[in-house]
């Protein structure tokens, strides 16, 4: 070890965390040779029934910088077993071991996460230039929001050990600059500016599209994320913020098969109570807030878009505006987004943006925030965010004086283009994040209606959604629980098996071997059925069983599909 003073050890005994420093290194001369790997950052430790696993960032690719710092985006990961103590423990605490195990390699595969060793990422331009001096010169991580570190829960054994200078706040959501390669230079009026979209990922509520729906009784909301549209001209800097969220009502949307689940509403007696904290909190943090629903005004979205409309009823200090995306917009109507503009636009200018200018002198500030939703906060809020932004960048852009009063961004083609685009890559890592899959309606973004290819796109799309939120997102619920300390593996915690004693990974393999036979069955009888009466009646027969098959799997489609095993739903 060449600076001892700048490295941690960890015990193959009981898995403690120590600083490493000259009194505790390794004797070279009497020890062997270690095995030495490179790695780019430490993003924590977890405990689990038989050691502790260190989480390192095995690869990485710089994205751009932020604020003149580089950032990274995090290409892989790996979890180090640091101790193991299975030959002590019993049956079920090794095969929960071996869930636990698979659990973490899902963690590794962990899409959109970014990180800087020189600055925080997490807090936006204005709270930056509204911190006091002190604050900032703390280490990163005390900077950091803590509701948009990924990594905050396996952070607390190097936050005990005092390792600042190891811990790296990781942030999933994105982080896009128009100078990137693929994206090519922003240029008005022959003078170089930089857009740069990010976008920040509570943790709070973290999970996959359709095991985390609503609110949880503390207001947190699935999918909330903060994006925050930065412009940088000639010296001066300008941020807008909006914000997503689920509907912050108890309600659920459980897989069983069917291409949509229906929606419920949990008639719980806090109802009001989780609206109220949810957006108490929204005011507190971002001030006069504006509640944009474009949920459908029929069917189950219809009557959970009513149950909403009715808890906004009871809040007099928070604006709701109903506007049904689908109905509006659809068929290729984007042109009628400028409907809802009409409705929010004197809200919205008036919330205005963050402005300061080369010598660091704030012009304006933003005084409020629109928050967007639909059933998934994906791509109804996505194509409304960016409409929003654009209007908020052709009135920066218009003060800054790139721009007359007349003009406006998407007079110039290329330049609207490189806009569109990040937008679009922006909605696609959010997506991928929650959903598992592209967005969807991206061509709405792209070129103002929908396309024959866009339409094909959707549908791939949709499709892969279909069979992750079905047969896969249980365990990638599951991966996120555990990571975010929502459930915590130790010796005296009942197993998830024990919990669960229905497998739907392990009857599923059976029922659609059953289904493909008798389907197989029936055609080779149907071929056959003309030829004798015996022939015809076994036709019959694999017909009845086999669609009897059908109706069994189809009323009971929440047992055949993957489901999460360690926390509840709320």
């Amino acid at each position: 070890v060449e600076s001892p003073d700048q490295g941690f050890s960890i015990s193959r005994y009981d898995g403690n965390i120590e600083p490493l420093n000259s009194s505790g290194a390794v004797d070279a001369s009497s020890a062997s040779p270690p095995k030495v790997s490179t790695i780019y950052g430490v993003a924590g430790s977890i405990r689990l029934l038989a050691g502790t696993y260190l989480l390192v960032i095995t690869s990485r690719k710089e994205v751009g910088s932020y604020l003149g710092f580089p950032v990274f985006r995090v290409i892989s990961m790996k979890f180090l077993s640091c101790n193991e103590a299975l030959r002590l423990s019993n049956y079920q605490e090794k095969r929960d071991e071996a869930y636990f195990r698979t659990l973490l390699k899902v963690v590794e595969s962990t899409p959109g996460l970014y990180y800087s060793y020189e600055t925080d990422i997490t807090l936006s331009l204005q709270r930056r230039f509204k911190l006091t001096e002190g604050w900032m010169s703390k280490s990163i991580w005390k900077q950091a929001d803590p509701r948009f570190v990924w990594n905050r829960n396996i952070l607390e054994d190097l936050i005990e050990s005092k390792l600042d200078g190891f811990i790296i706040p990781l942030l999933q959501g994105n982080i896009l600059k128009l100078f990137i390669a693929y994206t090519g230079r922003l240029k008005l009026k022959n003078s170089p500016a930089t857009i740069i979209l990010i976008s920040r990922r509570c943790t709070r509520r973290l999970g996959t599209r359709m095991w985390r729906r609503g609110a949880n009784l503390e207001g947190d909301t699935a999918n909330f994320t903060e994006t925050e549209q930065l412009f940088e001209f000639e010296g001066s800097r300008s941020s807008l913020l909006q914000i997503r969220g689920s509907i912050p009502l108890i309600w659920e949307q459980i897989v069983d098969l069917s291409y949509k689940p229906r929606l419920k509403i949990i008639d719980h007696e806090q109802t009001s109570k989780v609206v109220e904290r949810h957006f108490r909190d929204i005011l507190k943090r971002y001030g006069e807030t504006v509640a944009v629903d474009l949920t459908d005004k029929h069917g189950d979205e219809g009557q959970l878009s009513a149950a909403f409309a009715a808890e906004m009823q009871k809040l007099p200090n928070v604006r709701y505006i109903s506007f049904d995306f689908h109905h509006y917009c659809g068929n290729s109507n984007f042109d009628n987004m400028k409907l809802l503009y009409d409705e929010v636009s004197e809200d919205f200018e008036k919330q205005g943006y963050f402005l300061v200018d080369a010598e660091g002198k704030i012009l304006s500030e933003q005084k409020g925030v629109i928050r967007s939703n639909c059933i998934d906060c994906l791509d109804r809020t996505n194509v409304t965010q960016s409409y929003l932004a654009q209007k908020s960048l052709n009135s920066q852009l218009q003060r800054l004086g790139v721009l007359s009063s007349t003009e406006c961004i998407s007079m110039s083609s290329e330049d609207f283009e490189v806009f569109k685009t990040i937008w679009v890559q922006q909605g696609d890592e959010i997506s991928l994040e929650y959903s598992g899959t592209h967005a969807l309606k991206q061509d709405l973004l792209k070129f103002g209606k929908q396309t024959m290819a866009g339409l094909i796109k959707d549908g791939i799309s949709a499709i892969s959604r279909y069979y992750l939120n079905n047969f896969h997102d249980g365990i990638r619920q599951d991966a996120m629980d555990l990571i975010s300390g929502r459930y915590s593996a130790n010796r005296n915690n009942p197993s998830p098996f024990q919990l669960n004693g229905f497998e739907s990974f392990t009857y599923l393999p059976i029922a659609s071997a059953l289904l493909i036979g008798g389907l197989t069955a029936t055609s080779f009888t149907v071929q056959q059925a003309g030829r004798s009466p015996q022939h015809f009646m076994s036709s019959v027969i694999c017909a009845g069983v086999t669609a009897g098959m059908m109706a069994l799997i189809r009323v009971n489609g929440r047992q055949f599909c993957s489901r999460p095993r360690l926390c509840g739903l709320l």
